[in-house]
């Protein structure tokens, strides 16, 4: 007969303490909890046209700085300077993704897509 709800030879899970198992699980989730706030407060920059067109992003993947120097504004072509500020952006919100899958990659956990 089973004691305590667990078969019998088993020793739960491959030997594994339920308890062990939530209390571990629980300091995982708070460790990502704490990495995701710790990546939501930073910031990333990108830049294009050799630094004419900057973009600044939060780890939220919000865009909190466009900033652009006055050469690059041509009213004869904003193609040009739509396709910087493009580049620019761009750029800042993969060192988001990179950032992210640095740090929450750490986790190891199967499915997230990370």
């Amino acid at each position: 007969m089973a004691k305590r709800g667990g078969f019998p030879g088993m020793g739960g899970f491959g030997g594994m303490n339920i308890n062990n198992l939530m209390k571990e699980a629980k300091k995982m989730q708070a460790d990502m909890q704490k990495s995701q706030e710790e990546l939501a407060i930073k910031e990333f920059e990108g830049t294009s046209g050799g630094g004419a067109v900057n973009v600044k992003v939060t780890g939220e993947k919000l865009i909190k700085e466009i900033k652009i120097k006055k050469e690059v504004v041509d009213p004869e072509d904003v193609e040009m300077l739509e396709d910087l500020i493009l580049t620019a952006a761009n750029e800042a919100l993969r060192k988001v993704d990179a950032e992210q899958a640095r740090e929450l990659g750490k986790f190891n956990i199967p499915g997230l897509g990370l």
